[in-house]
């Protein structure tokens, strides 16, 4: 048993599924079938034990089962029980009545806020969807930064939030056509964001740091490694050791300044929403979007088994949960035994997808496989 697991699993009205359950034993899970089968729904439902909108972003409508004919998604809801360190924790999320603009989270019974999930669970999840990481622009290599940062620092996500309402009502402020901003308002507001602007650069180099030493270790593993560098400001600064509050300070007064210029721009132009993720494959020294991509896709992936690697060794904290969505089929034969090898070391849970038994087959008993076709399931043998 690892020590973080889902041992059951029930989805009811989600996506294609009318009923669906799962019943696990710890060990990594794979999946199986045709494209359109269900698998992704499957991961995507296990997403949502985080707060947010999980692997997919999708509103909370588009996921509840909606029969042809049917005006919107039906409520729905995802339920699991958790075993860590010998005990059991029913957890489930979902709507109650279809169109809900918020979902309800559960936690043994209690009706308790999202952010309460990580306390019980963490995740790390490599989608298609990021196979272009590295040849989108910088917004996407943010997202997918954070949600690493999440899995380490869970309070970076309301850090984050809070940025992000101050700065849209600071432009708006700032745009509003009718009247001049008030001075004392926009200062308020440019406080907010400066503080949480500081905690969200914190977040991010501290986990850098830490992701680059784990990588630095992962010298004997058949992935390619990387140098990973944050290229924003703010980020820098808290890389070069400089304090939160220093970091505020300087942030709160680039942002006074900046103010006739962001109006005229329609967008603010400088704090932690511009910077990027840089990174390098080390051995040929060359930007990750230059790589072929089977090189990018082996990159993310060492990025994403350095977190998972660095999380489960935290005492403190569950370890994560692995959502890998038709990662293997883009492995040869000797990265996939050395990603199946890795995830049995760190006794990590993984859900894995795939249209082809073949792809699992370096798993052999170490994990439990189930057939996915029509949204019906079928353990194998």
């Amino acid at each position: 048993m690892t020590a973080t697991a889902l041992i059951r699993l029930t989805l009811t009205d989600f996506r294609a599924y009318a009923r669906a359950e799962l019943a696990l034993d710890g060990r990594p899970v794979f999946l199986v079938g045709p494209n359109g089968a269900g698998k992704t729904n499957l991961l995507e439902a296990i997403s949502l034990f985080t707060p947010g909108r999980g692997l997919r972003g999708s509103s909370l409508a588009e996921v509840g089962r909606r029969l042809p004919g049917e005006a919107m998604g039906r409520a729905w809801a995802v339920s699991a029980t958790v075993s860590a360190a010998g005990e059991e924790t029913p957890i489930g999320t979902g709507v109650e009545q279809a169109g809900a603009t918020r979902r309800t989270v559960r936690i043994a019974g209690e009706t308790v806020p999202p952010g309460r999930l990580a306390d019980h669970l963490r995740q790390v999840w490599l989608t298609p969807a990021q196979d272009r990481l590295f040849l989108e622009g910088a917004a996407e290599r943010r997202r997918f930064f954070d949600r690493l940062v999440f899995a380490a620092i869970p309070r970076h996500a309301a850090h984050a939030q809070a940025y992000e309402r101050a700065q849209r009502e600071r432009m708006r402020l700032l745009t509003d056509q009718g009247q001049p901003p008030d001075p004392a308002w926009l200062s308020a507001l440019e406080a907010r964001l400066a503080e949480a602007g500081a905690l969200v650069a914190e977040a991010r180099a501290t986990t850098l740091a830490a992701l680059q030493a784990e990588i630095d270790s992962r010298g004997e593993r058949p992935f390619p490694q990387a140098r990973l560098a944050l290229t924003g400001e703010w980020e820098q600064m808290a890389a070069a050791g400089a304090e939160i509050a220093d970091i505020e300070a300087r942030l709160a007064r680039a942002l006074a300044e900046a103010r006739p210029r962001d109006a005229a721009a329609g967008r603010a132009l400088t704090g932690p929403h511009r910077g990027d993720l840089s990174v390098i494959h080390a051995e040929k020294d060359r930007p990750a979007a230059e790589c072929s991509t089977g090189e990018q896709k082996a990159l993310i992936l060492n990025l994403v088994l350095a977190q998972a690697a660095r999380l489960a060794r935290a005492d403190s904290s569950p370890s994560p949960i692995l959502l890998l969505d038709e990662v293997s089929a883009h492995l040869d034969a000797r990265r996939r035994t050395a990603l199946f090898d890795e995830i049995e070391a760190l006794s990590l849970q993984a859900f894995l997808t795939g249209a082809d038994d073949h792809l699992f087959e370096g798993l052999g008993g170490r994990a439990q496989g189930f057939r996915v076709e029509g949204a019906a399931l079928t353990a194998l043998s």
